[in-house]
């Protein structure tokens, strides 16, 4: 058995012991590569496990048109959450529309309100939440692990995807005809809000296209700290 065999099996373990072990848990996808990789291992199998996205209002149209794909290839509703209006109302009316520009602090708001506020929701009563995320994204992700005790959320946190490479991604999204956005085949390999993404050039960090207006070091949204501070609190 190879390497990438190996770990598409170890993946694949992790996300049968999530489903019998941490049932309520759901899978909180961005619909870019790594969270389709999860999308079509945990509905392949049939596992009990949710599939949600968090429907900022500033998606792109490519990522928004995932939604219809899930359906399409895999008969599968996934779940949708958005900001409260009133929240965005404000923010807009107080800021305007694309304060996030101004601060890091203005463009932490309005993660906050367009991402985290949702997030709390659509965590609320689940024993665990599995993310697509990898240690090779970023720096910043050096010591995620792949079973983690989220202290902020009170629950188990999950990323199966921790030990995968870029290649390792896209050979199982290749291998296995699995939907994939197209913002990715036009240099998007991470992707957010549509105002708060860009293409990156050859050479650049994975993330230098999320926010790219900041210092690498500000670069979270918050669905992953507390206090500014990323949660990586227990290793389990």
């Amino acid at each position: 058995m190879s390497d990438y065999d190996k770990l598409v099996a170890s993946t694949k373990l992790t996300l049968g012991r999530i489903a019998t072990e941490f049932t309520p848990a759901v899978l909180a996808s961005s619909l870019a590569a790594e969270d389709m990789v999860l999308t079509d291992m945990i509905l392949r199998s049939g596992l009990p496990i949710g599939i949600f996205t968090l429907e900022t209002g500033r998606l792109h149209a490519e990522t928004l048109e995932m939604v219809a794909r899930i359906k399409q290839n895999y008969a599968y509703d996934v779940a949708l959450y958005k900001p409260q209006p009133e929240a965005i109302d404000a923010y807009v009316a107080t800021h305007g529309l694309n304060a996030f520009y101004d601060s890091v602090e203005l463009r932490k708001e309005c993660c906050r309100i367009r991402k985290v506020e949702p997030l709390n929701r659509a965590l609320a009563g689940k024993k665990a939440w599995v993310t697509g995320q990898r240690r090779a994204q970023a720096a910043i992700r050096a010591e995620l692990h792949v079973q983690e005790d989220d202290a902020a959320h009170g629950m188990v946190k999950f990323n199966p995807l921790a030990d995968w490479s870029e290649e390792d991604v896209w050979h199982y999204i290749r291998s296995n005809d699995v939907p994939y956005n197209p913002l990715h085949d036009k240099g998007y390999p991470s992707i957010g809000c549509e105002p708060c993404t860009r293409a990156i050039q050859p050479g650049e960090d994975i993330r230098a296209g999320r926010w790219w207006w900041e210092q690498p070091e500000s670069k979270e949204c918050g669905l992953h700290v507390v206090d500014g501070k990323l949660v990586r609190i227990k290793a389990v």
